[in-house]
């Protein structure tokens, strides 16, 4: 056994993880509800704010969608907190599985195009004059298009991982 895998597997013998993949048959399905619908509600809020920014619903102003954002920071920290236990519970599962990291990227990003359009776009609905303005709304589109992908990805690849894992746990193959 490797020092990594170590690692893992002393995580994996921990009291925490034992108790959320253990016998219990609430823990796991609790922190899977909280962790979907976390991500229900930042994909979903921010699909809605994209969406509003490239031309649905354009009686909806833009300033409104700012207030959004404290739904979405506390679906964040909710997917965090529950991501965080998820990955206690099967440590090993998710750090062999390359698509974990792609998720943890296309969520890093999605967060990242989020804030610049909270910036960008909503604090600064029209930019001066007629170019500055067909410049910044290009840009917004821009955005709201990487954001709408971002967090289809990160959906798509959230429920992936359930699938494509060649490891459950240390020294115990996915197919076991």
């Amino acid at each position: 056994m490797t020092p990594t895998e170590q690692v893992f597997d002393w995580i994996e013998h921990t009291e925490l993880s034992l108790w959320i993949v253990g016998p219990s048959m609430l823990a796991f399905p609790t922190i899977l509800t909280v962790h979907v619908l976390g991500t229900g509600f930042l994909a979903g809020t921010s699909s809605v704010i994209a969406l509003r920014i490239l031309g649905v619903a354009r009686q909806v102003p833009l300033r409104l969608l700012e207030l959004f954002y404290p739904i979405l920071w506390v679906a964040l920290a909710a997917n965090v907190v529950s991501g965080t236990l998820l990955l206690i519970g099967y440590p090993y599962k998710a750090f062999t599985n390359p698509l974990f990291y792609v998720k943890l990227l296309l969520i890093a990003l999605a967060v990242y195009l989020v804030v610049r359009i909270r910036n960008d776009v909503l604090r600064n609905p029209q930019g001066v004059g007629p170019s500055a303005d067909e410049a910044m709304w290009r840009r917004a589109r821009i955005l709201a298009g990487c954001s709408l992908a971002c967090w289809m990805g990160v959906v798509a690849a959230g429920r992936f991982l359930a699938y494509t894992h060649t490891w459950l746990r240390v020294g115990l193959p996915a197919d076991f």
